[in-house]
């Protein structure tokens, strides 16, 4: 009921639906009293004119009546189709709404199932809703309203096999409905399976693990078939159990009837629109029973889709959306943990300014929180304990956009979209010129191989870059973080596969074209971070030291290890 709201503005369609399927309906509960009246007027009177009037009035009818049903069904899936459309489209803006943390917590797979496979369970439940909720129950009332008319005992029949039928109903979806949400959580495995080995398909085969990966597949599929199957054999014993009992009242319909007819008090006629009455009235209970297992796993996957809407994104929108410019960022008594990493902290009472044009670099060793500490700026995460400010104003209270507008991130993974080079490029900035866009592409040293390409800038990339060098993909997204003019600019590893004369030009160019931006770099490579104005070492989470290059040799027994290790003990410092 909570999701009805996205039908309201198909109101009409959803009105327009039923009427025209009661259309039908009624249409279809008049067949058998005209036949009736065919057989025991027309065959057994000997009035061809009755037959051939009353037939056409039947072509007629059933006509109008297709119509009807052709209309009831166009209604109710453009009504249904919209409101997945709507559906969709709010939880995919609510999804990325989520953090990493929030993300992280539901599985990329499971959303994915979410978005698809759940939306579509709750589409069909829409369509059926509108046409067989209407029809069945209109087939029941009035199949059984039409047949009291011919003879009062058939409601005897009725009465012992309408209990049987419900009775095995309540059965067969007592024990399926927790089956469907075993089945979507199965599925939301396989999904993520599938998600995980395409992505990581070069990994795979560079390292020969097709077989393994196709092994881990086969289990998740076959977990998934198990509960499918168990669905599938329930509702086999549903469908034969609903027709033996229509069966069995049929034949009670026509024993009763045919004494009806020996002892006069009925027609031949009425006797077989009574068969076809009972029969809409069964028919009908398993178009409802059958409606039902759409509410079963509808059901289920509204409550999945529910679950993301009802989650509140934990990264909070300030209120602050002041454009002035970033004359210092400060972290203050700052400590990070990862909600899965059983408390134990990733960054550590971290006490440090950045000034407006500084250029900084972060050191470290592996997990010694880098990553960490600078995805707390544009709060991909938000802090535990301390703050962080820009110009003295906690980063918490500016609106997310504008603190975001502020930061050009290049994460460690170059993530490349489908589309040009240019559009990639431009990707951050919605009113971008092409000027622009190869501005930047000059200043990240991406200019000259993109000349090469056969078209240019408009070159087509192919999903997730697979077309492109990690260099090539490194220096496009440094391209796409710089097009934002941003103010402060995030180098998180992200020059790693760049050679050293590459990055060094890129650097250049850097202070160049944009001197007054502060630059935070962290970088594997001692190399990379020599020339910057200051260097920050971390070590367990923790600040260890703080200061330009020559200083750290002589007074931080980290940096001077670090630097040891990558560079011979007799070169020159």
């Amino acid at each position: 009921m909570r999701l009805a709201k996205y039908l309201k503005p198909y109101w009409w369609l959803a009105i327009l639906a039923p009427l025209a399927m009661i259309g039908e309906v009624a249409i279809d509960l008049t067949q058998p009293s005209l036949m009736a009246s065919i057989v025991d007027d027309g065959v057994m009177g000997g009035n061809l004119e009755l037959i051939i009037r009353t037939g056409i009035k039947m072509l007629i009818l059933v006509a109008f009546g297709g119509l009807c049903g052709i209309l009831s069904g166009a209604f109710s899936i453009t009504a249904a189709q919209s409101f997945a459309n709507d559906l969709r489209r709010d939880l995919y803006k609510k999804v990325m709404s989520f953090s990493f943390e929030q993300t992280d917590n539901f599985t990329v797979g499971s959303l994915i199932t979410r978005l698809t496979n759940d939306v579509t369970a709750t589409a069909d439940f829409v369509a059926s809703v509108l046409r067989m909720f209407v029809r069945a129950p209109v087939f029941f009332i009035g199949g059984i309203i039409m047949m009291l008319t011919l003879n009062i005992k058939f409601g005897l029949v009725m009465l012992v096999s309408m209990p049987i039928q419900f009775l095995v109903i309540y059965l067969v979806f007592k024990k399926a409905r927790p089956l469907f949400k075993v089945m979507q959580g199965k599925l939301d495995r396989l999904n993520s399976k599938m998600r995980e080995d395409i992505s990581g398909a070069r990994i795979i085969k560079s390292l020969v693990r097709e077989n393994e990966e196709i092994e881990k597949f086969h289990e998740a599929n076959e977990d998934l078939l198990k509960v499918q199957y168990t669905v599938g054999t329930t509702f086999a014993f549903f469908g034969p159990a609903l027709s033996i009992i229509m069966n069995i009242s049929t034949v009670a319909i026509i024993m009763i009837g045919g004494y009806q007819v020996e002892a006069r008090a009925m027609q031949v006629g009425e006797v077989m629109a009574a068969i076809s009455y009972i029969a809409q009235v069964l028919m009908s209970v398993m178009m409802l029973s059958m409606t039902f297992m759409n509410i079963t796993r509808a059901s289920v996957s509204a409550q999945r889709i529910l679950e993301v809407l009802d989650t509140v994104p934990s990264i909070k929108d300030g209120g602050f959306d002041g454009e002035e410019k970033v004359e210092s960022i400060r972290f203050e008594n700052v400590t990070f943990r990862y909600p899965a990493s059983s408390g134990v902290p990733a960054v550590k009472n971290v006490n440090l300014e950045i000034k407006g044009g500084e250029k900084v670099a972060i050191l470290g060793a592996t997990g010694s929180g880098k990553s960490s500490l600078v995805q707390l700026i544009p709060r991909f995460y938000d802090v535990t304990e301390g703050r962080i400010t820009i110009n003295g104003r906690d980063v918490r209270e500016y609106n997310l956009e504008t603190l975001r507008n502020k930061i050009g991130y290049v994460l460690q993974s170059s993530n490349i979209f489908s589309g040009t080079v240019m559009e990639n490029i431009c990707y951050g900035n919605a009113t971008y010129t092409e000027e622009e866009g190869m501005t930047a592409a000059k200043i990240a040293q991406a200019d000259e191989y993109i000349q090469k390409f056969n078209d240019g800038y408009q070159t087509q990339i192919s999903e997730k870059g697979t077309s492109l060098s990690g260099g090539q993909k490194q220096r496009i997204a440094i391209a796409r973080a710089l097009v934002k003019k941003p103010q402060v600019v995030i180098f998180d590893d992200s020059t790693s596969a760049l050679d050293f004369k590459t990055e060094a030009k890129l650097r250049e160019e850097l202070n160049a074209q944009m001197g007054d931006t502060t630059v935070i770099t962290i970088a594997q490579r001692i190399a990379s971070v020599l020339s910057a104005d200051r260097i920050i070492v971390l070590d367990n989470g923790e600040v260890v030291a703080v200061g330009p290059h020559k200083e750290l040799m002589a007074t931080s027994e980290v940096y001077r290890d670090i630097y040891n290790s990558q560079i011979r003990e007799d070169a020159e410092v």
